[in-house]
């Protein structure tokens, strides 16, 4: 129970591609709670950023644009279609590109705090399942349960490498374990809320396991917790 709001909240944290973004959509739909992929802010603001040709370094600018983001989350079964300034923006920001822009906006303290609220405000009865790197540490510090999601960077480009693919985009799964590197080592060092396990967390290494394996053992912890 996240005490703030007297709504029960899960979060689901961890480093790119580690799978929290499919395994959060499992758990929402299972047991009928809304849905928070807090990444989706920080890369719609890096969207946002690039179309209007603002530097990362103009943090002003960067911060202003995440205070004014128009967004809309349609959940849909197992997939979630984001939505903003009114169109859908799909795969655009899941881009390489994006994703990196979006770690650099990040770690920007005027961004996370324009952010910050916002989030919160998903948290809405009957319940949230919020995906992200700091849920659980910062946006909701009392929420009734933490999951944090690992897996070997290896193992994660090559789940990257298989969804470009799939997808008709060029990769390179070299470039992907590098990328994924310095991703996860500038997330981890940034000044604010860097990408690490809330203390109360259950870790689960995903390496090894399937999506299936991963969202059971998910919702294993969430039926001891709220009795579903």
């Amino acid at each position: 129970m996240n005490t703030q709001t007297g709504i029960p909240v899960v979060t689901i944290d961890g480093p790119s591609g580690v799978g929290k973004g499919t395994i959060s959509l499992r758990v929402a739909e299972q047991i009928g709670w809304h849905i928070l992929d807090s990444g989706s802010l920080y890369r719609l603001t890096a969207l946002k950023a690039k179309q209007s040709g603002i530097s990362p370094e103009n943090e002003d600018k960067i911060a202003e644009l995440a205070r004014n983001l128009s967004v809309e989350y349609r959940q849909q079964g197992d997939s979630l279609q984001i939505l903003l300034d009114g169109e859908v923006v799909g795969d655009t920001i899941r881009t390489e590109e994006i994703g990196n822009l979006a770690s650099q906006i990040a770690a920007i303290p005027t961004v996370r705090e324009a952010l910050l609220q916002r989030q919160r405000d998903f948290a809405r009865p009957p319940g949230l399942v919020a995906d992200g790197r700091d849920m659980g540490t910062v946006v909701f510090p009392e929420a009734g349960a933490k999951i944090f999601l690992t897996a070997s960077a290896e193992e994660r480009a090559k789940r990257r490498y298989k969804q470009l693919i799939e997808k008709g985009i060029d990769a390179n799964l070299h470039d992907l374990v590098i990328e994924l590197t310095e991703r996860d080592e500038r997330d981890a060092k940034r000044r604010v809320a860097p990408l690490v396990a809330a203390d109360d967390a259950v870790t689960i290494d995903t390496t090894q396991l399937t999506i299936d394996e991963v969202t059971e053992q998910v919702m294993q912890l969430l039926r001891a917790r709220y009795r579903f």
